[in-house]
């Protein structure tokens, strides 16, 4: 049953750019509608048990709490901003591949923080800027435009690790479903006062524009990340953090085999390394020492993706 529910979830998170990618191309939505509705509609769905059987968490929200899941809200807006936006602009295989580097860009804010890693993060971090600079090398000499997709995306990594490291604080006191209730809402709310900003409609698109908007909430914020989160109920962190991974391989094939995607065999060598490196980093974070009796913020981390 958990191959099963392992392989839903790769295969959710995985489709993720793909669908997004196919949906910006093929329909007038745009990447700011996507954001939004895929938080507004996860909101609903979290808020709902909530509301219907603990109504009185939401008025036990201290202003510690609402703090930093407002600062998680914003990193997270300005994640799916970006690595939406980088998906018309560069491969769905870079994009996804870049901004998996999460976990890579929580070690590195820890290492300015003073947390001592092991030496298997160094050196995963190190595999990882190897594949970063074999991509985006390849995608600077394919077009200007690429090369800006690839920067996108390696800034919703690093916004995604921002918004780990703030859920981690504000989930201390916090159960799951009115953090990410009350994170979503408010990520709602700020992608459209973006998307007011940038002129970006949220409504008025065709069958098939709203048919990607739901099939991308479902498959990518529903299905995906709550298989994942059932796992970690009866399986370890660090073989789910493993088995998430595989979305970099993933979205790949599903962009070769559906949207007829190709790339030079270098970018797939640079894909190759940081998934190497991302496994290496996971593995050191999960096995050192350096997080027991620390704040949820200086533990070693290895979350869930936000895309």
């Amino acid at each position: 049953m958990n191959l099963f529910v392992a392989a839903l979830g790769v295969l959710g998170v995985a489709s993720s750019g793909p669908l997004i990618a196919a949906t910006l191309g093929a329909t007038t939505v745009t990447a700011l509608a996507i954001a939004f509705w895929r938080n507004a509609i996860a909101a609903a769905v979290m808020a709902a048990p909530t509301l219907i059987r603990e109504p009185r968490r939401f008025g036990r929200i201290g202003r510690y709490e609402f703090r930093w899941s407002l600062v998680a809200a914003v990193a997270l807006a300005l994640h799916f901003a970006c690595f939406i936006t980088s998906l018309q602009l560069t491969s769905v295989a870079a994009a996804t591949a870049l901004v998996c580097l999460q976990s890579a860009w929580i070690a590195v804010i820890q290492l300015f923080r003073g947390v001592q890693h092991p030496w298997q993060v160094l050196l995963g971090l190190g595999f990882s800027l190897g594949g970063v600079v074999a991509i985006t090398g390849f995608d600077l000499g394919a077009s200007p435009d690429a090369l800006l997709g690839d920067l996108l995306a390696m800034a919703g990594g690093l916004l995604a690790g921002i918004y780990t490291l703030a859920g981690g604080r504000a989930r201390q006191s916090m159960t799951t479903g009115t953090y990410t209730s009350l994170c979503y809402g408010m990520c709602a709310v700020l992608v459209a006062v973006l998307a007011i900003f940038t002129h970006q409609p949220l409504t008025g698109f065709d069958a098939g524009g709203w048919l990607g908007i739901l099939a991308i909430t479902v498959c990518a914020q529903l299905l995906g990340h709550t298989a994942f989160n059932h796992l970690l109920a009866t399986m370890s962190p660090l073989l789910v953090s493993m088995i998430i991974l595989l979305e970099i391989p993933g979205a790949a094939l599903l962009a070769a085999v559906f949207l007829n995607e190709t790339l030079p065999a270098g970018t797939y060598a640079g894909l190759a390394l940081i998934l190497v490196g991302l496994t290496v980093v996971v593995a050191g974070q999960r096995n050192g020492k350096g997080g027991r009796g620390k704040p949820p913020e200086e533990r070693p981390l290895a979350e869930l993706g936000a895309d």
